[in-house]
């Protein structure tokens, strides 16, 4: 009798863990690299085709007012995983080679709340927040504390980003296929005075450098920092997308029978832009545009993984990017020479590097058949705000300490009710330059009295600009007219903001 009786028990808790697993849906976060406004056709692209993001557009919600939070990679990453503005916290600039964890272990994360929740968690892509200790990362040993000390189940990492050595994978808390009797060595001076760089072996390159992409050669490609040995660890920058695809596949077939949470963080389109050769010459707009259809292409292969699986309409898939648009980011690829009449950044100023619209605001889409009815949205929602939001899903309470700044917009992205009221942005890093968008109205502080990439068409172009600015964007969305004079309150008053927004070091109440 108590054998029948425990038995009933044990059925019954079973039956409580299904129908709870039932209610939670799947996260799929895919988050391009460089990828501008105007970058996919559903966004208003001519020159290059994007089927699969244009189908996700057409049957989700298509935001027009979708952010990151930084117009660069580590920040803006840094921001989306913990939920708190990055330029808060040290060491959260563009991650060297060698750079430790970022993200400090015990933080509460997207991944570590999912996990409370009864997630799996996986990263399966570009990293760009430094793995290991203090000391950095030992390449040779295990490259603790990573992303499985914030959350993560599993991982499959290219380190740093790809225009960075090395050129390895790093699955969980090792070096894929590194040979002992040949170990890796990664630093920042030259290891020898006949090591091949982009500098003295630059006639044997397959893609030539414009700026600070001369240091050590792998693939045909010089890179930045110098590194030895691994070889049998190293990959093809061709086969980038095809791992992240299948590894990411695999690992939802293992899975697919409780809830999961996947961040797929694409490499494309960030330099080197080297796509698969079979996408070589798919588009209007060199590798540039090549890399585009590469990455719409992993998008479809991750849906069509799904259906086939019958978890499409259990599924959350959220499409965004880490930061807008560059042309010339260091490579001699064509993509200036070949971009003609296209806008990377659609109707907005700036890009990648700045806090002009075009730096910030990306292609942001969510879908999940039978739950988001098919919408565009000028809602404003940020790529900080999924931590809570998610949390929220999976009905995890936030602790007071974790994401200072990110929201619970769990209603906007499904489309039944507001966004957040404002958004503010940087650059790179802390101390730099911000936007702080309110409404309609679109300040801008420049700390630095410098911006880079102002204009996409051309090569970087620095300028000199002033402190303080103020745009609407409602007139004015190329942010080309300064109106601090003519409204002096509104300008006054979003200095005011932004000012205590930074010093109350966070925004979440």
């Amino acid at each position: 009798m108590l054998t029948k009786k425990r038995l009933i028990i044990s059925l019954l808790l079973l039956t409580s863990l299904l129908l709870n697993a039932a209610e939670k849906p799947n996260v799929i976060v895919i988050m391009a690299d460089d990828l501008g406004f105007g970058d996919i056709s559903a966004y208003g692209a001519t020159r290059v085709k994007t089927p699969h993001i244009d189908r996700l557009a057409a049957e989700g919600i298509q935001f027009n007012s979708g952010y990151c939070s930084a117009s660069t990679c580590t920040p803006t990453r840094y921001s989306f995983l913990t939920g708190s503005y990055a330029f808060r916290f040290p060491n959260t600039g563009i991650a060297p080679p060698n750079s430790p964890s970022v993200i400090k272990p015990g933080t509460e994360t997207i991944a570590s709340l999912l996990q409370k929740g009864g997630y799996k968690t996986a990263v399966i892509g570009k990293w760009h927040l430094g793995l290991g200790g203090p000391d950095g990362p030992d390449w040779n040993g295990q490259l603790k504390p990573g992303p499985r000390a914030i959350g993560f189940d599993y991982n499959f990492l290219l380190p740093t980003t790809n225009d960075r050595v090395p050129q390895v994978y790093v699955e969980n808390d090792r070096v894929l296929n590194l040979d002992p009797a040949d170990p890796l060595w990664v630093g920042s001076k030259k290891p020898s005075e006949d090591h091949p760089t982009g500098i003295t072996h630059r006639d044997t390159l397959k893609m030539d450098w414009t700026h600070g992409h001369n240091s050590t050669i792998h693939n045909g490609i010089s890179r930045i920092g110098f590194y030895t040995g691994g070889h049998a660890a190293r990959f093809r920058d061709e086969d980038l997308a095809d791992a992240w695809v299948d590894k990411s596949v695999a690992w939802i077939e293992e899975n697919k029978d409780e809830p999961f949470f996947l961040f797929f963080a694409s490499h494309d389109l960030h330099v080197p832009r080297m796509p698969h050769e079979r996408f070589q010459g798919k588009s209007e707009l060199s590798f540039r545009g090549d890399a585009i259809v590469q990455l719409d292409w992993c998008v479809g292969e991750l849906i069509k993984a799904l259906e086939r699986l019958e978890l499409d309409k259990n599924t959350l898939v959220v499409f965004c990017s880490d930061n807008g648009p560059v042309l010339d980011d260091g490579y001699a690829d064509g993509a200036v020479e070949e971009n003609g009449s296209h806008k990377p950044a659609g109707p907005y100023s700036g890009g990648k590097y700045s806090v002009y619209e075009g730096g910030t605001r990306t292609p942001f889409i969510t879908w999940w058949p039978g739950k988001i009815k098919p919408a565009v949205s000028d809602e404003i929602v940020s790529t900080i705000d999924l931590p809570a939001s998610m949390a929220a899903m999976a009905g995890v309470e936030l602790p007071t300490d974790a994401c200072l700044d990110g929201f619970d917009v769990l209603g906007a992205l499904l489309g039944t009710s507001k966004g957040r009221d404002h958004i503010v942005q940087q650059d790179n890093g802390r101390g730099g330059n911000y936007g702080l968008r309110v409404g309609d109205w679109k300040l801008q502080r420049h700390d630095s009295g410098r911006t880079r990439n102002l204009v996409v068409t051309n090569k970087l172009a620095n300028a000199d600009v002033a402190h303080y600015r103020l745009y609407n964007l409602a007139t004015d969305p190329a942010e080309r007219n300064n109106l601090a004079a003519v409204h002096p309150e509104i300008f006054e008053d979003l200095k005011a903001r932004l000012a205590k927004i930074i010093e109350d070091g966070r925004s979440r109440s």
